[in-house]
């Protein structure tokens, strides 16, 4: 189907400094301020032993390696990094980015998504992608991507438990600590949002979540 966007002018690139959720807020990564937190949540005591596998960097057990990869992530615009900070503690416990910016056609992706344990399996991890594509919609982009390796199920899971559609695999697609990446692509378009955007704010509602644990899935809260 073509779809006809004569009027179509692009959309600002990302310059939001803070976003406030029921459980966590993210704020533009600050590695001064946010620094000992990502590290201790990231390599400290406790930290998931799998969190590296597919990332193109890490693990970091020396402090000096892990700020000169933080100071590198918040020197850029793209990806555009922001810290994960639970408004319980107040304490950072992870990291994820919008990158794969293209204002001029509306495309923009989650990724980089790099989250403590205390975060893993919690409404924090679910409000954390809700923000950003939220905030990815209301500026007016018109797909929100998610990416990852085909052999990452823990990704692929997520991705679909978060809304995204799969849309295919890029075979040989990079070449990642020196093994080769088959590609799994996701995405959301602007046409779907509001009803996986109304899931998520269901599933985030005080009613959903409560002491004892959630009423309803996530999937159950888009259907």
């Amino acid at each position: 189907m073509t779809t006809s966007l004569a009027d179509w002018k692009g959309v600002p690139a990302p310059t939001v400094q803070l976003l406030e959720g029921r459980f966590i807020r993210l704020e533009k990564l600050d590695p001064a301020r946010h620094g000992d937190d990502l590290f201790k949540a990231l390599q400290g005591p406790g930290a998931d032993p799998k969190l590296w596998d597919y990332l193109p960097y890490g693990p970091f057990p020396e402090r000096s390696v892990f700020n000169d990869w933080l100071n590198n992530h918040a020197a850029h615009s793209d990806p555009y990094f922001f810290s994960v900070i639970d408004r319980a503690t107040g304490r950072v416990q992870g990291i994820l980015s919008l990158m794969s910016i293209v204002p001029d056609h509306g495309r923009i992706e989650i990724g980089h998504v790099t989250f403590g344990a205390p975060m893993q399996r919690s409404p924090k991890s679910t409000e954390a992608v809700y923000l950003l594509a939220k905030h990815a919609f209301e500026q007016g982009y018109r797909r929100l991507e998610w990416k990852c390796n085909n052999a990452n199920d823990r990704s692929k899971y997520a991705a679909e438990r978060l809304g995204f559609s799969f849309e295919g695999v890029f075979r040989q697609h990079t070449v990642v600590k020196g093994k080769n990446r088959d590609t799994a692509w996701y995405s959301i378009i602007d046409s779907e949002w509001p009803k996986v955007g109304a899931g998520f704010e269901e599933w985030l509602s005080e009613g959903n979540q409560r002491g004892d644990g959630q009423v309803k899935s996530l999937a159950q809260c888009r259907g």
